[in-house]
């Protein structure tokens, strides 16, 4: 398993050394004072990690242990113009559901109907079906829309990218669920759509974890704080909203708008989010909903605890 430098930092004292895969990392190029935001990450991602990368598929090489495949992340799409240089098949992974890469795959029929802009902007307001068989959905709920308008079209631009080389994949794994694909008609080959030109064959692998509570390796160490809390809350009563470490800043705006959303709800709540994001919450705010909900800082991971959650 090859991680950049900064993953490979986190997870590697949780790995069991008596494990059956070796964790490797490469360099990143991102000094330690940069912020691992989206924008350094891709910048990084396209600049300086194919070359350590395919570096390292060379050694494998030259040394008699021949890299039989690569399975190759989407969010890390560059790395299968790595393979293809080397020779190496490569097959795709999207962590997330299908409905969720069908939704990018779509990216091409929005902008043809109009939908989308060239650049990823919305241009019609309201629900509409992106997809068949699946909820309406607003032009805003698209994974692009945010931040400022220069880093909306980066992220298109990205998302766009992402699928012009998973094009070129002949398989994709997806971490999905047989009963996400009614209303398709499954091909016999154990696929979960028929493949065309336009996307590779789609196979599931999910649910990837039948023991969601042991301990896995993570980016973050496991806040228990929470868990007193949880206890308090009536069984799938708590709604969790976390951005992930990956999401830059929304704006002070954004944030005003979402606290006070959730307070107005009334209902119990776990918020984690980065300490640049804690500008936006109104005066006061943390502890005039400290019944309501725990608000931790994203400097940790806030424990899963699914009998509790709603998410």
């Amino acid at each position: 398993m090859v991680t950049p430098e900064f993953i490979h930092r986190r997870i590697i004292s949780d790995i069991d050394p008596n494990s059956n895969i070796s964790c490797i990392s490469i360099e990143d190029g991102l000094g330690m004072d940069v912020a691992r935001d989206f924008f350094s990450i891709e910048k990084a991602m396209e600049t300086s990690m194919p070359t350590h990368l395919e570096g390292l598929v060379r050694k494998f090489n030259e040394h008699g242990e021949m890299v039989a495949f690569m399975v190759v992340d989407l969010l890390a799409s560059w790395a299968i113009e790595v393979g293809h240089r080397r020779g190496v098949p490569v097959a795709g992974f999207w962590p997330a559901m299908l409905a969720t890469y069908q939704l990018i795959a779509a990216i091409p029929d929005m902008v043809r109907t109009g939908l989308i802009s060239e650049t990823g902007s919305p241009q019609h307001p309201g629900p509409l079906c992106f997809l068949p068989n699946q909820p309406l959905l607003t032009t805003e709920d698209l994974p692009w829309l945010i931040g400022t308008p220069a880093s909306r079209k980066a992220r298109f631009k990205f998302w766009k990218r992402t699928l012009d080389r998973s094009r070129k994949l002949s398989w994709l794994l997806v971490s999905s669920f047989p009963k996400e694909c009614i209303g398709h008609d499954k091909p016999q080959n154990g696929a979960l759509l028929e493949n065309s030109p336009s996307q590779p064959l789609i196979f599931q692998v999910g649910a990837l974890s039948k023991h969601p509570l042991v301990k896995n390796p993570s980016f973050w160490e496991e806040d228990m704080s929470c868990l007193q809390w949880l206890d308090k809350q009536k069984p799938s009563s708590v709604l969790y909203i976390s951005f992930g470490s990956w999401v830059s800043p929304i704006g002070d705006g954004k944030v005003k708008k979402l606290a006070l959303t959730l307070e107005a709800m009334g209902q119990p709540f776990i918020w984690v989010l980065g300490p640049t994001w804690h500008g936006g919450l109104p005066v006061g705010y943390i502890e005039r909903v400290s019944e309501q909900a725990f608000v931790d800082e994203f400097k940790e991971q806030t424990i899963g605890y699914p009998v509790k959650l709603s998410i």
